[in-house]
């Protein structure tokens, strides 16, 4: 590595953080999930990155939570019939590997040609447990993310999105147009989003962004509006999870922290109340 080179290059540097907690848990006795090609995914580059960002290492229970919500969710509804899977800046998500899921389901990761070559070189010895395609693509070019999202609206009939990690990095008319997008194809019918209100997003920008703007990735969404945003765009919250109440749960916090998980759940506008939620939208 280069003296003068970041540690976070560019924004899929962010998918080696999130592998470096999934490779941590797996590795307790009380483990919430197993993820086994985790700590191959992260690499050293993973543990480095982990150790200078201070805010984000005392809150791995934060990274922990999101990606057990996104498990229970996604369990859930493949269940209920769900016959394809879109995860959108998939980065090292490992799901298709990891998960009990139907050898039947579709499941399409979409993200930046780099990120994706680099999955595929580690897990090349490996077999998913279900149908798993990748499509190189960079989502903030609107016409080819438009055309992929018709080309697969027309390959299943109940599809679910996943965006874990993803949309924080977008200003709103950026999400507002990306929510627009996905409510086109009919069966586009479900899509889960971790949101953050306009407080934890203050708190996340003065603690990360330092990180993270060198790499052209700074933290920008957390809207006043909470799930009630994406309404006007055509989808509507049914289900928002609480990772803090999780986490409390789960015996995952702080004693300061768990005094916080048992103050009245409340999933709409936060204002500067650090709040996050783990929604699933239903099309309107």
């Amino acid at each position: 590595m280069a003296q003068a080179e970041p540690l976070i290059r560019n924004i899929s540097d962010t998918a080696l953080l999130a592998a470096i907690y999934r490779a941590r848990e797996t590795e307790r006795q009380d483990a919430l999930f197993r993820d086994p090609f985790a700590r191959r995914l992260a690499g050293e580059r993973g543990e480095q990155i982990a150790r200078s960002m201070h805010f984000s290492d005392r809150n791995a229970w934060a990274w922990v939570i999101r990606t057990y919500l996104y498990d229970q969710f996604i369990a859930e509804l493949c269940q209920q019939g769900v016959d394809m899977v879109v995860n959108l800046a998939a980065g090292l998500d490992t799901r298709p590997y990891r998960m009990g899921l139907h050898a039947t389901l579709q499941w399409i990761e979409v993200d930046l040609p780099g990120i994706l070559s680099y999955k595929e070189e580690i897990l090349s010895g490996e077999k998913p447990v279900c149908a798993l395609e990748r499509f190189p693509l960079d989502l903030s070019d609107v016409t080819a993310r438009r055309g992929l999202f018709a080309r697969l609206g027309r390959r299943a009939a109940r599809i679910l999105i996943l965006s874990e990690g993803f949309i924080i990095y977008f200003s709103a008319d950026q999400v507002r147009a990306l929510a627009e997008d996905l409510v086109a194809p009919p069966a586009f019918q479900r899509w889960i989003v971790d949101l953050a209100s306009p407080g934890l997003l203050r708190l996340l920008q003065k603690n990360m962004n330092l990180s993270l703007d060198e790499s052209g990735s700074a933290l920008k969404f957390g809207p006043e509006e909470g799930p009630e945003f994406f309404v006007p765009c055509g989808w509507k919250p049914v289900d928002v999870r609480s990772p803090l109440k999780t986490a409390g749960r789960l015996k995952r916090l702080s004693f300061g922290m768990r005094l916080l998980s048992l103050l009245p759940q409340s999933n709409g506008r936060q204002g500067s109340r650090p709040w996050s939620g783990i929604c699933l939208f239903a099309k309107l």
